[in-house]
């Protein structure tokens, strides 16, 4: 049986760091908006919300909060901005959730 702690393997600093990007991504919306981007590499704002069925102001708080917060970035090209993930291993996450999911 291992005795160390999930902050002693990782450190305390990197477990606050994956708690603050847990938290933000604890959103069925947001959720959706990084699997698209894990799955697409990127994606211009219209994509998104046509493909999920979003308004475009809504779509922009989740996509600036998430911004903010480290997990998506985007380039601009000419009047469109295309958002990628900028922790593209947090796609890990993305597919223990769907295979959690199937159980559920």
């Amino acid at each position: 049986m291992s005795t160390t702690t999930l902050d002693q393997r990782v450190g305390a600093e990197k477990l606050v760091r994956a708690s603050e990007l847990l938290r933000v991504a604890a959103h069925p919306q947001r959720l959706a908006i990084l699997d698209l981007l894990g799955r697409n590499k990127r994606l211009c704002v219209l994509d998104l919300t046509d493909l999920l069925g979003l308004e475009q102001a809504i779509l922009s708080q989740h996509l600036t909060l998430m911004r903010d917060k480290g997990l998506v970035d985007f380039e601009k090209e000419g009047k469109y901005s295309f958002y990628y993930l900028a922790q593209p291993d947090f796609m890990k996450i993305i597919k223990n959730i769907e295979h959690c999911c199937e159980t559920l």
